[in-house]
């Protein structure tokens, strides 16, 4: 068998893939601020609500026993939290990389 050589597998080969176009700006920061506006709203709601009293009376957790013990355990509850202050940090997060990255653009 012969080695091949890279002008015969280019030549055998498709084109190259084009890029897609661009996403105009304006489509692009609403993108960015409907995502923050969603990860901070689940995050401040995954990080309240399991305290509050209207967590227990929901029909999620009567389906089994050992869901219902799970549910109302802190540790549930708190790794719940934990998780919404990870979404609360990545809106956050996202804002201040937005904001870098505007504030760059408009130094060149």
């Amino acid at each position: 068998m012969q080695p091949v050589e890279r002008s015969d597998f280019a030549a055998s080969s498709e084109p190259a893939p084009v890029a897609p176009p661009l996403q105009p700006t304006w489509l692009r920061r609403l993108g960015i601020l409907l995502f923050v506006i969603l990860s901070f709203e689940v995050g401040l709601f995954l990080t309240v609500f399991p305290w509050l009293e209207s967590w227990d009376q929901n029909r999620i957790a009567s389906f089994t026993p050992w869901l219902r013990d799970l549910w109302d355990t802190g540790y549930f509850r708190g790794g719940l939290s934990g998780l919404g202050l990870v979404n609360v940090y990545i809106s956050l997060a996202e804002i201040a990389r937005f904001r870098r990255a505007r504030a760059t653009r408009l130094q060149r």
